[in-house]
């Protein structure tokens, strides 16, 4: 059968056997229904009304009550006018100003993270026009800035020891919001909840409590699940949060479908609220489908997705989107899996958006690096370069730790396959630089997997749109057969 796969703006043709098993997101097994538009006001009302282990914001707001909104950055989500973002705003400033909630006292920060700080285009592209000029223009629309350190409190340490900084906004306003999305995260199984106060509104030491090879490369974390030590610190860290602030957060999270349409809405006390959201993400994410394990993978990988423009062609970026597809489908692989993926491959790092990766990906060249957890120890020497930090505070790049997660989890692809075939490389040593193999084509690639790891009649499952659709957790049909992790134990998404 012929098939195309993502490379670069376009796609590559494969020849592929007959007997190719194919899955795309949302379509070989369809989502659970998503509320149609004009139900959607409705649904964020009643959520609103009845928040989970909370009382309403009615209860909580007054006139003078400070408010501040976290908000996601462009990474996920989605921009349409009918986006969670946009529509959990919408309803709850209506709610806020009725409670006697004044303009004055609300912000809305962007929670980046140690991703880029957002530009005046991503916040109109989040807000949208209307909400973005009721706020921006009067700077009450600002990004996370993890380096300010005017702006961030030290919050001690959790019981565990693990470092918690928290953005200043956040933690002296009245009511902090969360807005979430309950979308299939292969960190930790899902977004939203406490993993966006974790990740988005800290700083790299605290990251470094979790994003890190001790953590990401312990067997509780592969394949994804709810229920690895990452994910516990997730919860720890915004928990300890909550413990400082003296009041929990209000969040909103939204289950999403393969098209960032809202599936349900959830409000209330985060600890309360995620079992119960996960309850329904578990049916749209984790996909009982496979009736057999797989011994390749074929897929391919754009130019642009997730963290942007240069990620499928910026060699460790590469792993580590290789890495988040065996998170995914590791339950479905069999334990000689090979993966087979398109990629441009070009020696385009975006040095502008990524500007430390080119010397990370050169110091794994040399001084012994024979794996990437061999970097580790250069974590926090980038982490503090003061130009990368700069870049990071000024000029809209990635902060410098972010490329150790990368790292961190870059070194699962390899942990968990035989071969990682790269085709159709313009500059094919930048896959080689990383121990993938390279070929010219999909068939030239199998061949050599079928010779060498996988023998003449291999299980093959396409993966075409892998990186152009929300992903999920692909599981087998019979959950028996995948449901028990390293240690014995059942994962919580089986329940």
């Amino acid at each position: 059968m012929k098939l195309e796969f993502e490379y670069g703006q376009g796609t590559m043709a494969a020849e592929l056997p007959d007997n190719t098993d194919i899955f795309i997101p949302g379509e070989t097994v369809k989502d659970p229904d998503y509320i149609p538009e004009d139900k959607l006001k409705e649904a964020y009302l009643e959520s609103l009304a009845h928040p989970i282990g909370m009382p309403t914001l009615t209860e909580l707001a007054h006139k003078g009550s400070t408010v501040t909104f976290v908000v996601p950055d462009r990474v996920k989500g989605g921009e349409q006018p009918t986006s969670h973002r946009k529509l959990s705003i919408k309803y709850i400033l209506e709610e806020l100003y009725a409670a006697g909630v004044e303009k004055k006292d609300i912000l809305f920060i962007i929670s980046n993270g140690l991703h880029p700080r957002s530009k005046e285009s991503d916040a109109k592209a989040i807000f949208g026009e209307e909400l973005f000029n009721e706020f921006w223009h009067t700077g009450q629309i600002i990004s996370h800035d993890s380096e300010d350190q005017e702006h961030m409190v030290n919050l001690g340490t959790t019981r565990r020891g693990d470092p918690v900084y928290m953005n200043k906004y956040v933690f002296e306003c009245d009511i902090p919001i969360l807005i979430g999305h309950v979308q299939g995260n292969p960190y930790g199984g899902y977004s939203g909840g406490y993993k966006h106060s974790a990740t988005g509104i800290t700083n790299w030491k605290s990251i470094a409590s979790h994003h890190v090879p001790s953590v990401m490369h312990r067997k509780d974390f592969t394949p994804v699940n709810g229920g690895s030590l990452m994910r516990t610190k997730f919860d720890e860290i915004s928990m300890h949060m909550e413990e400082k602030m003296g009041h929990p957060f209000f969040c909103c999270d939204a289950v999403l479908d393969t098209n960032s349409r809202q599936i349900a809405i959830y409000s209330g006390y985060a600890k309360e609220m995620m079992p119960e959201s996960w309850k329904l993400a578990d049916k749209r994410t984790y996909v009982h489908w496979a009736e057999k394990k797989y011994d390749v993978l074929v897929f391919g990988m754009p130019q642009k997705f997730h963290y942007g423009d240069g990620m499928g062609t910026n060699p460790i970026m590469m792993m580590q989107a290789l890495s988040a597809q065996v998170l995914r489908y590791k339950r479905v692989m069999s334990d000689n899996c090979v993966i087979i993926c398109s990629s441009l491959c070009n020696g385009f790092f975006h040095d502008e958006l990524w500007p430390y990766l080119r010397e990370m990906y050169d110091l794994f060249q040399h001084d012994y690096m024979n794996t990437l957890p061999d970097m580790n120890r250069y974590g926090e020497y980038f982490a503090t370069n003061e130009e990368y930090i700069r870049k990071y505070r000024f000029t809209n790049a990635f902060h410098p730790f972010h490329g150790f997660s990368m790292i961190s989890c870059g070194h699962i692809a390899e942990m968990n396959t035989s071969a990682i075939y790269i085709v159709g490389a313009q500059e094919p040593g930048y896959a080689r630089g990383m121990g993938l193999k390279t070929r010219a084509t999909f068939e030239e690639a199998l061949e050599d997997a079928k010779k060498k790891f996988v023998g003449e009649n291999p299980n093959i499952l396409a993966l075409p749109l892998t990186f152009k659709k929300a992903a999920v957790h692909l599981c087998m049909k019979n959950p028996e057969e995948d449901c028990m992790d390293a240690y014995g134990h059942c994962h919580p998404c089986m329940g």
